[in-house]
C-alpha cells in the first residue's frame, strides 16, 4: 500500500512548511495535481476508498484511516487518508501538515482552498473543514506529529 503514496511522499519529504505559499509552489513543481500522473494516482486512491482499504473508519462527515506511522520508508511522514464532506476535529500541527486533496463530488474546498495541495505551517491550529462537496484528503505529517484539541 505504501508504494501507492510514493509520489506524495517524494513531493512532501524534507519540505520547509513555514512559508506555506512557497511550500505549495514547490509541491506543485514536484507533483502537479493536474498532471496525468496525478490523475492516475487519484483514480487509484478512489479505487482503494471504494474497496474499503483507506478511510475505512468512522462515517461522514469524516471517515479516516491510517496508512502508516512516520517511518524511514515514508521519509518520516505519517500518512492518514480522510474522506470528508464537513468539519473534522480541531487539532494542532507541531511541525506542520501537507494535504493532498482530491475532489470527489461537487466543487469542494478544504479550509477554503480548492483541490490540490494545501499546507498548514508549524504550530498551526484548525478545524479541518470540507465545504461544497466531498473530498478525499491524504494527510502527510512530519514525524507523525498532531495534537487533538478540545473545541474552543
Amino acid at each position: 500500500m505504501l508504494q501507492t503514496f510514493a509520489p506524495l511522499i517524494a513531493a512532501a519529504a524534507d519540505l520547509d512548511l513555514s512559508d506555506t505559499a512557497a511550500a505549495r509552489a514547490e509541491l506543485n513543481q514536484r507533483f502537479d495535481p493536474g498532471s496525468e500522473e496525478a490523475r492516475s494516482l487519484n483514480a487509484s486512491l478512489v479505487e482503494h476508498l471504494e474497496a474499503g482499504r483507506i478511510a475505512e473508519r468512522g462515517e461522514l462527515p469524516v471517515c479516516w484511516g491510517r496508512v502508516t506511522k512516520a517511518l524511514p520508508e515514508s521519509r518520516d511522514l505519517s500518512i492518514d487518508v480522510v474522506h470528508m464532506n464537513g468539519p473534522g476535529p480541531r487539532h494542532r500541527h507541531p511541525r506542520g501538515e501537507v494535504n493532498y486533496c482530491i475532489a470527489l463530488e461537487g466543487e469542494p474546498t478544504f479550509d477554503g482552498q480548492p483541490a490540490g495541495w494545501v499546507v498548514m505551517p508549524p504550530d498551526s491550529v484548525h478545524v479541518p473543514t470540507v465545504a461544497g462537496g466531498r473530498m478525499l484528503i491524504v494527510y502527510l505529517l512530519p514525524g507523525g506529529e498532531m495534537e487533538f484539541l478540545k473545541d474552543g
